[in-house]
């Protein structure tokens, strides 16, 4: 007497958001870059805005599956982590560079780094306000930005206390002041245009104008 052998059917394949992830025996998977993601993330806040950033429209623009970049970045929120991340990498490293130079006096260092608060408006307009008060970000990317705001903040309250101690700056709270500072400059990401009346160059000039003392121009 014979025993049929009933064949067992294939397990079938995982699925991400609708579409199956396919790989060949022994192909190496994908790795996503995370550059590439940003430039990406930033090209659709260009074009669009928040609304524009999605998972499906990031695989396109870095010509991947979803589910292979889904293996990278699970969520919206992930991808606006990763060009924030970028954002405050480039914001923080470009204070310290101001603030370290020993050749620079503390007013040279607050002209630049309003300067270059400024051209980082201008340049990251589209998604700068997103990011500014942690919104938007998964929680650990979150806990993030607030040990970020604390560090960056830190570099201007030092410039800021000299300033003052060398009569550049108003004779009061340097935390007061630097938040009165950071908080105008980085607004200008809100109005300011590519193709409006005023460049990041002169925006600067007015600023600054405002915030030193005039005795000391």
């Amino acid at each position: 007497m014979t025993t049929s052998r009933r064949t067992k059917a294939p397990p079938p394949e995982p699925v991400v958001d609708d579409e199956p992830v396919r790989r060949g025996r022994g192909r190496p998977r994908r790795d996503i870059d995370r550059e590439e993601v940003a430039d990406a993330v930033e090209a659709l806040f260009e074009e669009g805005g928040y609304e524009a950033v999605s998972i499906e429209e990031t695989a396109k623009r870095l010509t991947v599956s979803r589910a292979t970049l889904y293996r990278t970045v699970p969520s919206k929120e992930h991808l606006l982590a990763i060009l924030f991340e970028r954002m405050t990498t480039e914001l923080y490293d470009a204070a310290v560079v101001i603030v370290d130079n020993p050749e620079l006096t503390p007013r040279e260092r607050v002209e630049q780094l309003v300067r270059a608060q400024i051209d980082a408006a201008f340049r990251q307009r589209n998604y700068l306000l997103v990011f500014f008060g942690g919104g938007n970000l998964p929680a650990e990317d979150y806990e993030k930005w607030q040990a970020w705001r604390r560090k960056y903040e830190g570099l201007w309250l030092k410039v800021v206390t000299q300033a003052i101690e060398t009569g550049d700056l108003p004779d009061d709270d340097p935390r007061l002041i630097t938040r009165l500072i950071t908080g105008m400059t980085t607004w200008v990401a809100r109005w300011a245009r590519p193709n409006g009346p005023h460049d990041a160059a002169h925006i600067s000039d007015v600023a600054l104008r405002l915030v030193l003392s005039e005795a000391r121009r």
